[in-house]
């Protein structure tokens, strides 16, 4: 199935040339199916790059998506042409009333302020509290990750002694979790930033279950109890050369950065870097879409509530319908 997102997005001709399907809002009005409906808070300062990296995850599904994108009316994007902005871009006044199926919540470079120092944090509370009763499953990024931790369930992030960067190897916590279902036992991401959540300040709250994590980035996946909420510290997302505008970018700044880990043939930055962490992106996505978004959510929108967790008639969810992590460990 189609990706479904608005006509002329920019993403769309890339997309296209990657043999990627989508289907404009005039083309999906004429097929009798009810697509996913999937709200993207894109607080990433390159928003159109962010939107073609998502976009390209998500329209890699046999299930129709319909995606809309919202930003923080209490910011101003510096990076993003208003136009565009306004064409594409809706604000939580005008989306609060409506339900989705799905949520994410992307990073943003803020991440070396205090929480309450971001000029639209007020406004992003606002956002993952309604999600609550209006969004099945939220998926948080990186920074969104840190910012739903600490807004959720009170956990602090700390400062690293220098910039996380590179492409990390992890290992699943559990092989059961569905999130990681045809995950290897040895996975890369890459990370890129300052600052960490402590594992143990995670393992220790009753309502979240650490699904992977790395000797040397810590932290990657988390979930809360019944999946409604599910944490990415890593950029699974990134394109290929991500990391490696970062740098560059890092290094005409005169920062002086380290090169990224893992990430260059023989840390030669001149050479194009390994890309070996794309079929866990697709598949962690996927997954997401199909057993958290998909199988939870119910047909009628207007069902979901801050208790809901529906079961699918003879799945293998029903029998354990009060806990979705207790069948999956």
């Amino acid at each position: 199935m189609p990706i479904r997102i608005p006509n002329n997005l920019p993403a769309t001709e890339v997309l296209k040339s990657e043999h990627v399907f989508v289907m404009n809002e005039n083309m999906a009005f004429h097929q009798d199916i009810r697509p996913l409906k999937i709200l993207i808070l894109n607080l990433m300062p390159t928003k159109i790059v962010t939107e073609t990296q998502l976009l390209r995850l998500l329209g890699n599904s046999a299930l129709q998506v319909e995606i809309s994108f919202l930003h923080p009316a209490s910011h101003v994007s510096k990076n993003t042409p208003a136009s565009h902005m306004e064409e594409f871009y809706d604000t939580f006044d005008n989306i609060k009333e409506n339900k989705y199926d799905g949520l994410i919540i992307t990073g943003a470079p803020v991440e070396l302020m205090e929480f309450e120092e971001v000029e639209y944090w007020d406004e992003l509370c606002r956002i993952m509290e309604w999600s609550r009763s209006h969004v099945t499953t939220t998926l948080h990024i990186c920074w969104g990750a840190q910012a739903g931790l600490y807004y959720h369930y009170g956990i602090k992030k700390y400062k690293l002694p220098e910039k996380l960067s590179g492409v990390y190897k992890h290992v699943p916590c559990s092989q059961k979790a569905r999130l990681l279902r045809g995950f290897d036992d040895e996975f890369f991401v890459p990370h890129s930033r300052y600052t960490y959540n402590d594992v143990a300040e995670v393992e220790a709250c009753e309502d979240l279950d650490i699904l992977a994590k790395s000797e040397e980035a810590g932290l990657c996946i988390c979930a809360s109890k019944d999946r409604r909420r599910i944490f990415v510290s890593g950029h699974l997302e990134y394109d290929r050369e991500t990391l490696k505008l970062e740098y560059e970018r890092d290094v005409a700044k005169g920062i002086n950065p380290k090169i990224p880990v893992n990430y260059f043939p023989d840390d030669d930055p001149s050479k194009e870097p390994f890309h070996h962490w794309k079929s866990h992106a697709y598949l962690l996505y996927g997954n997401w879409l199909n057993y958290y978004v998909y199988q939870a959510t119910p047909y009628n929108l207007s069902d979901i509530d801050a208790g809901f967790r529906p079961v699918k008639k003879g799945s293998v969810d029903e029998k354990e319908s009060a806990s979705v992590s207790h069948e999956e460990e």
